[in-house]
């Protein structure tokens, strides 16, 4: 095999490859003779089909897969010896006239063609000295343990259905449809055809909920509220919306009180342990929250600590799959780039430099992790699996059954669980400099992150 490089141009690589015949020949006798071992055909007894006979009936067929097998084969070769990683599948172009690959298929002519392929870089590591971030800290007060324990004894110990006739009361679980307008345009959001509230759980924005007290059941009731200044969507924060409220179904609470024998339902000793367990439930949110802030920070502090060239093979088939999702969500809503607040031109720039940073920091993370052993134990990738299972109540078993007959799929869910094992790592070098806020503040920061990585919703790292 001879080996010529025609380009070497930054990560671009391209290669001139000659195999001679000899070599294709060997590997075709090779191929006919394990296949005379097998072969049955009539007039011979089986193992004792001469060679001979066995090239003139598949010699062209089989030819043609010892050429694939020699081209991947001297291809994974060549990068072996040359000590470099293909960033993806290397391009390999035979030559266009057939003439000449029937001369090969004859086994009279060598096999030149020409090999393309972008390498990975080299990934130089950050120094994590004096890196900071900022953690979130929320303090729980009683009061709102309190409101959160009510809400599970409203959850738990049912309720009933009040009638036809029902009239809604102050403590009663509705069912509703609702349509939200804005200066008489609906907004993304403001509709349902069926959701559920506890009147005076303060689930619902500051006023709807005491503007259905009164209402009856199969009554439409129009609601006029103001979006709080501190929304967490800033789009509707202290604007004035007016609802159409349908009311499908009135239940009042079921007969009970949050006693002993309540806690004792549930599992729990007493009242006091379902308030423990209650502000555990608590922490472990607010703490999980606030990780997801971290990582935020430390993925930009990852982006920004490592400059280097990116594979664009990578880069255009991250770019394609984001573009794939713009657009689809853009077409299924009847709306335009222009609806959005920009052109098609801007948003393929900003859909570019999100595809190139994916691409940049999937090799980072991958590049730590390998550098400090970081892996994915069985127990978390089955874990990963529960959790994802989960995210389909009662289609459990068949998305259970897909992940385990898909084994790429069934991969796919390590990269999340890697990549968070790589935040944290980073994350135990830093500073944490600890910064005390309400939940509202945490959830309106959580707010904007998910906004800035709206593109990256199915974030899913090249781990190579």
């Amino acid at each position: 095999m001879q080996v010529n490089e025609t380009l070497n141009e930054g990560l671009k690589r391209k290669l001139s490859v000659t195999i001679p015949a000899t070599d294709l020949t060997t590997r075709l006798d090779a191929k006919l003779d394990e296949l005379k071992g097998k072969a049955n055909l009539k007039g011979f007894r089986p193992g004792k089909v001469p060679v001979s006979h066995l090239r003139k009936m598949y010699g062209r067929s089989a030819m043609s897969e010892v050429m694939q097998e020699a081209i991947n084969s001297s291809v994974s070769d060549t990068l072996e010896q040359r000590e470099e990683r293909a960033a993806a599948q290397p391009k390999v172009d035979l030559p266009d006239d057939q003439a000449v690959i029937n001369q090969v298929l004859e086994g009279k002519a060598d096999l030149a063609f020409e090999v393309e392929y972008e390498v990975l870089p080299p990934v130089e590591i950050m120094s994590f000295d004096g890196i900071e971030v900022t953690k979130p800290v929320v303090e729980i007060d009683e009061a709102e343990v309190d409101k959160e324990v009510q809400r599970v004894f409203r959850q738990n110990r049912g309720y009933e259905s009040k009638g036809d006739d029902a009239v809604v009361e102050d403590g009663d679980s509705i069912g509703l449809s609702f349509e939200g307008k804005i200066d008489g345009e609906a907004f993304e959001g403001g509709s349902s055809d069926h959701a559920h509230l506890v009147i005076g759980s303060g689930d619902f924005i500051p006023g709807f909920e005491e503007q259905l007290v009164g209402a009856k059941k199969g009554e439409t009731k129009t609601v006029d509220v103001t979006f709080p200044d501190d929304y967490q969507n800033e789009e509707l924060a202290g604007k004035k919306a007016t609802f159409e409220v349908n009311i499908l179904h009135v239940d009042a609470p079921a007969a009970g009180e949050l006693d002993e024998d309540f806690a004792k339902k549930l599992g729990l000793e007493s009242v006091d342990k379902l308030r423990e367990a209650v502000r555990g439930q608590m922490e472990n949110a607010l703490s999980s929250m606030s990780r997801q802030h971290m990582k935020r920070q430390i993925l930009d502090l990852l982006d920004e600590g490592h400059k280097f060239e990116v594979p664009q093979q990578l880069v255009e088939a991250e770019f394609n799959q984001i573009w794939q999702r713009v657009t689809h969500e853009i077409e299924h809503h009847g709306r335009s780039f222009e609806d959005e607040g920009t052109t098609e031109e801007e948003a393929r720039e900003q859909y570019q430099r999100i595809a190139e940073r994916r691409v940049r920091l999937g090799l980072v993370v991958a590049e730590i992790g390998n550098k400090n052993e970081i892996q994915v134990s069985e127990q978390e990738h089955q874990q990963a699996l529960i959790a994802e299972v989960r995210r389909f109540p009662g289609q459990e078993q068949q998305v259970y059954d897909y992940y385990r007959q898909n084994p790429q799929a069934l991969a796919s869910l390590r990269a999340p669980v890697f990549e968070n094992k790589v935040v944290d790592f980073v994350a135990d070098k830093a500073k944490q400099n600890e910064k005390t806020m309400t939940r509202e503040e945490l959830a309106k920061l959580i707010q904007s992150d998910e906004e800035y990585e709206a593109a990256e919703h199915d974030h899913d790292h090249h781990d190579h």
